[in-house]
């Protein structure tokens, strides 16, 4: 896709809700093939394998959202291509908000989010997707780093209450007792410290703030959301490369990131649980997310999860992020239904979770969980 189509795409997707409801029919295959270029846009290998290749799934899949994903997303588009050349799947990551919008109205085949569909937006959902409306597929699993700009120091601990504390602005010094309690060790220079938050609608920023609220409740008084709180004053930035190039510039900031955006330019937080410090990394998230249940309430396939924030499970990292492959149970087109399939079946697959694991440092599904996602993804139906 040129990046004049892409731009339009998150135009669109980002639009306020009538006027995406209004070009929801125009925003088809059609219009995100505009200026998309080549047939083959992943280049030489692509038109090599179209050519030695004997699948006949052919078309376009569009979707959109979580700027966390997008490594893995791009990594999956390029493995799913290599099998099935004629099939092009276009992603613009504009924000697990937006990108939840755009298929609410129609805009997008599939979206990509970092926080599961609420019951309102399932209900929402029926009028795009039928009377089942859309489901949450856990797809991606990643540890959201707390990530600072200290020079000369890669490593501190942080627990949830001083995390919250830092971020509602209570704690505003990095020379703060609470901090050289957890790091007695560490000679931690005396520089300003700046928090900085997302200021788009984020299913980080919604993962992060669901820790604080759970983990430290008297230290952060508002409800988990994807949108940061007003009135505390934090720095903000779009997106989660938009945080982290803003720390990356700014000696004495820390901000909340998905850690395959993190380089080793910036330190990276342990976290207190229980009575250990838990670094960051795909396993100790694949341990948290092991702890997890299935939300009350939902359809048989919508597996939206409830993490267990406050879990001593040994070596578990609870702030971590769970993204999802959110599709429609039904759609009215056929060839439509075979396409989302397909390239979800090899998103789930142990060959697409360790492609993801390779380019986005994410962690591959238990396998329980595998399983139902490819359930899941083998409940979708054409609508008639």
């Amino acid at each position: 896709m040129s990046v004049q189509a892409k731009q339009h795409l998150q135009h669109r997707l980002a639009a306020p809700r009538t006027v995406r409801r209004s070009v929801a029919m125009a925003l088809g295959a059609g219009l995100l093939l505009t200026g998309c270029g080549a047939d083959y846009p992943l280049g030489e290998a692509q038109r090599q394998a179209a050519e030695n290749n004997t699948s006949k799934l052919s078309g376009t899949v569009t979707g959109g959202g979580s700027s966390a994903q997008n490594s893995a997303m791009n990594a999956w588009i390029g493995g799913f291509a290599t099998m099935n050349p004629k099939v092009q799947v276009q992603y613009a990551s504009v924000g697990s908000g937006a990108g939840r919008a755009g298929l609410l109205a129609g805009a997008t085949t599939f979206a990509g989010s970092d926080a599961y569909l609420k019951e309102s937006e399932v209900a929402d959902s029926q009028e795009t997707c039928g009377p089942a409306g859309a489901i949450n597929i856990p797809t991606y699993i990643s540890p959201i780093s707390v990530a600072f700009n200290l020079p000369g120091i890669k490593e501190l601990t942080f627990d949830a209450q001083t995390l919250a504390q830092i971020f509602s602005g209570t704690i505003t010094s990095w020379q703060d007792p609470a901090i050289k309690a957890l790091n007695p060790d560490t000679n931690i220079p005396d520089v300003p410290m700046t928090a900085v938050a997302r200021s788009d609608d984020s299913g980080t920023t919604e993962n992060f703030t669901d820790y604080l609220h759970a983990a430290a409740p008297q230290d952060w008084k508002h409800d988990p959301s994807g949108s940061w709180p007003g009135g505390l004053g934090s720095e903000q930035a779009q997106g989660n490369s938009g945080v982290v190039t803003t720390v990356a510039r700014t000696p004495g900031a820390l901000t909340y990131a998905d850690d395959s955006l993190v380089d080793e330019s910036l330190g990276k937080a342990k976290l207190r649980v229980g009575e250990t410090d838990v670094a960051v990394s795909g396993e100790s998230a694949a341990l948290a997310v092991t702890a997890s249940q299935r939300a009350p309430g939902r359809g048989e396939h919508d597996i939206a999860l409830d993490l267990d924030r406050k879990t001593t499970k040994a070596g578990a990292y609870p702030l971590v992020l769970v993204s999802y492959f959110i599709v429609c149970s039904s759609y009215s087109d056929p060839n439509t239904v075979e396409l989302i399939k397909a390239f979800g079946n090899y998103i789930v697959s142990d060959e697409g979770q360790q492609v993801a694991a390779d380019s986005a440092k994410s962690a591959p599904m238990p396998t329980e969980l595998a399983v139902e996602a490819a359930a899941a993804i083998e409940s979708i139906t054409l609508r008639h």
